[in-house]
């Protein structure tokens, strides 16, 4: 497949105003794509849009929790009334916990899935009208690593991650009759601000940040997934042991992790 070219389209990206959001953000403005950013925290938008402007692209914000049906709805309206289209959807908001699921209310887990798999899901039916129409649009779907491989302490955002990995590879063959491609982001360990925000914390695991990258390194490995039209990128050596050690090792894979538990 050709090299998809990113200057001058549009994209839109969630969660863009700190961690991988952010970075993917830049990135893309970096190589000439204008930007509809989405997140809660409108003076953080204002600085990402600030930096995505001095690469001479154009950026729009809107403030909002992508769970919210008329916030997508404005996300996606935002991209026809100020960009004509959209070519590039970056669903990347997300939630997490930490803590044994028998210690959990159901709430943790329906807040995680509304977050980190529906809203991702139905600004992907919202967009699809305008990504039809684009040439070689793409949908990039900010998974995990732990989509591919569950661990203890976070069974909900494994479920997520694993949920949005399914309809990633569901919808990728729906659409490749209409040209557009679906790539699978699944990072390990990112330093970024997800662990400050975490929806409950119930004590910590023990596996600590091995193998933590950048949010910018995670950026640039997706931007140049998006320009090769690949099915999926796992942006760290520590990331791809791990899917390795589930594909070749799964009952190895269970006893190590059990000891963590």
């Amino acid at each position: 497949m050709s090299r998809r070219e990113i200057r001058g389209k549009t994209a839109i990206v969630t969660g863009a105003t700190s961690g991988i959001g952010r970075a993917i953000a830049v990135e893309l403005a970096r190589h000439g794509a204008d930007l509809v950013l989405l997140g809660r925290r409108e003076d953080r938008l204002r600085e990402v849009a600030g930096e995505i402007t001095a690469f001479g692209s154009r950026a729009e914000v809107v403030r909002g929790d992508v769970t919210d049906p008329a916030i997508r709805e404005k996300v996606v309206q935002t991209a026809v009334s100020q960009f004509d289209g959209l070519d590039i959807l970056v669903n990347n908001a997300g939630v997490g916990a930490l803590g044994r699921f028998e210690d959990a209310d159901p709430a943790r887990l329906r807040q995680i899935m509304e977050v980190n798999f529906f809203a991702a899901v139905e600004l992907t039916r919202l967009a699809l009208r305008l990504l039809k129409r684009a040439h070689r649009a793409i949908i990039v779907n900010v998974g995990s690593i732990l989509g591919h491989r569950g661990v203890p302490w976070s069974s909900e955002y494994c479920a997520s991650k694993f949920a949005l990995r399914g309809f990633s590879e569901a919808l990728r063959a729906e659409l490749s009759r209409h040209g557009i491609d679906v790539l699978l982001v699944s990072p390990g360990t990112t330093h970024t601000e997800f662990s400050d925000h975490l929806i409950e914390r119930k004590g910590e695991p023990g596996w600590g940040k091995r193998g933590q990258v950048s949010a910018e390194h995670v950026a640039r490995k997706t931007v140049q997934a998006i320009c090769r039209g690949d099915h999926e990128v796992i942006p760290s050596n520590w990331a791809k042991l791990i899917w390795l050690g589930s594909r070749l090792l799964p009952g190895w894979m269970d006893y190590v992790l059990s000891r963590y538990a």
